[in-house]
């Protein structure tokens, strides 16, 4: 008798099913949205407009030479440097991050040293020392340390401009990737590895399995902001002479006083490294946030394949 009660005077409040057709729905109100979307679109009409029209800008030059073959080695050079100073200096900066995380002290101390050295001296001021290193050796040896050489070579054969500039890149980046590197194992929760080697895994897949995946979601995000940052770092190899994309775009503007375009050709050509390395670390991110949400971000290619489907 309770529960026919209960249902008795729930039922009795409830409105009739033809009130409930005739209520309105009334959508909420955006004025300030409509508002601010206007505003942006007047403004990036404006600025689209100052572009097309500005006879300054000179987009016949900018077509004329952003293809151009000496555009292009310069671009490539710029792209070699970009690799050779990731891959080195991630392969540097891993083993300074596992140093820095080490329980021996000395291998602390020289992590640390290393870091703070590097980070702390302009990236300019280091090129300039591997530029010259001839002034300060001669001539560099391989054999026993504190005894005799095997091998000799000169310093001015053996470190060129542009492996000055390699070195002097590599050297820099891995003080910043030890960083990042260290910081994603850190991120990473002890009581799951604790976890892991309670079971009997080996060290090994307790690294593949566990601690790597979920420290490349820390890493990953912040090494590509040093990945597109070294690709703009690459410009300050200019003092080498080095035929690198900004070099290149000064040369030309020097002698054909076009200063306008040719920026704007290296602006585009860094514009479209940058792209492809932002676009490359969505799919990275994605790839390893596969353990951690439920549904993965949609992919460009399937937002487009559901507003087609939406349109028809």
């Amino acid at each position: 008798m309770t529960s026919t009660a209960v249902e008795t005077r729930s039922t009795a409040h409830d409105p009739p099913e033809s009130d409930l057709a005739d209520l309105v729905i009334t959508p909420a109100r955006h004025p300030w949205r409509w508002a601010a979307t206007a505003v942006v679109a007047v403004l990036v009409a404006m600025a689209v407009n100052a572009l097309v029209t500005n006879p300054a800008w000179d987009w016949p030059t900018v077509g004329q030479y952003l293809f151009a073959p000496s555009i292009l080695r310069a671009v490539w050079l710029t792209v070699v440097l970009t690799v050779l100073g990731i891959v080195i200096g991630f392969l540097l900066g891993t083993v300074l991050a596992v140093m820095r995380l080490s329980p021996n002290p000395l291998l602390r101390s020289v992590s640390w040293s290393y870091i703070w050295i590097f980070r702390s001296v302009p990236l300019i001021l280091q090129l300039l020392f591997w530029y010259n290193l001839a002034l300060l050796y001669r001539s560099l040896s391989f054999g026993i340390p504190f005894g005799p050489a095997f091998f000799e070579f000169e310093t001015m054969d053996l470190v060129s401009p542009l492996t000055a500039a390699v070195l002097g890149l590599a050297l820099h980046q891995a003080a910043y990737a030890a960083e990042v590197v260290r910081a994603g194992f850190l991120g990473v929760d002890q009581g799951q590895l604790e976890a892991a080697a309670a079971l009997g895994l080996p060290r090994w897949r307790r690294f593949r399995r566990i601690q790597l995946p979920q420290a490349m979601r820390t890493i990953v995000p912040t090494a590509a902001n040093e990945l597109i940052g070294l690709v703009k770092g690459t410009s300050v190899v200019y003092i080498m002479a080095l035929s690198e994309l900004f070099y290149q775009v000064q040369v030309i503007y020097t002698r054909t006083g076009r200063v306008i375009p040719m920026l704007l050709v290296a602006t585009a050509w860094y514009l479209a490294l940058t792209t492809v390395l932002s676009v490359g670390q969505f799919y990275v991110e994605r790839h390893y946030a596969k353990g951690a949400l439920r549904t993965l971000p949609p992919t460009p290619l399937q937002k487009l394949r559901a507003a087609v489907r939406r349109a028809s």
